[in-house]
């Protein structure tokens, strides 16, 4: 669990290490307000992608058998869904975050506000873009049993947009495709 006492201590010492005075008024309630915000933001860091799964598992039983043969039939999207979390190098903030989500059933779909939670769940931790688009794949692969998954993530970057090099305008994109999505280029245009 997180430890907010502890954000609290080291957040009056990083304001008193940049120079500041935790005791001005515009700063005595910071660490606790930092300390109330990292439990929020980082909730995902209490739980396993094992334990989101369990947490979101909520599927529907879905026969194929009356579905077109074509892929548009088989092919469940859910595309811009926002998110946000924080690079583990630089504790900044990745932003303007956009998931889409692709998968084929495989005889169960999940709710797709499930997707979306999965999606905010994942991010909440100190991660690495990349990572998010794994960590999703694999949540959403194990609630509704398939490996016919992908996950694109497009975002920004405060830690390349707001310092070292800062170029404003730069949005990385990453890609996690599995099973047919990865051997097959025409399902790919449904997480572009």
């Amino acid at each position: 669990m997180i430890d907010t006492k502890a954000i609290e201590e080291h957040i009056r010492g990083i304001i008193e290490a940049i120079g500041d005075d935790p005791t001005r008024e515009g700063l005595v309630d910071t660490p606790a307000r930092v300390a109330k915000m990292y439990e929020e933001v980082f909730e995902g860091m209490n739980y396993t992608n094992h334990e989101i799964a369990e947490m979101f598992n909520k599927t529907f039983e879905e026969s194929l058998e009356d579905v077109t043969d074509n892929m548009i039939g088989r092919v469940i999207v859910m595309r811009n869904i926002d998110i946000f979390s924080y690079c583990e190098h630089h504790l900044a903030l990745m932003y303007d975050m956009k998931v889409n989500v692709a998968y084929i059933p495989n005889g169960k779909v999940i709710g797709l506000s499930k997707i979306a939670r999965v999606c905010d769940m994942a991010a909440r931790r100190l991660q690495l873009q990349e990572r998010i688009g794994k960590d999703i794949a694999d949540i959403i692969s194990e609630i509704v049993d398939t490996d016919n998954v992908a996950v694109t993530i497009e975002g920004c970057h405060s830690c390349v947009n707001a310092r070292g090099i800062k170029k404003n305008n730069t949005k990385t994109f990453t890609a996690e495709l599995r099973g047919e999505f990865k051997t097959d280029p025409s399902l790919q245009i449904y997480v572009r």
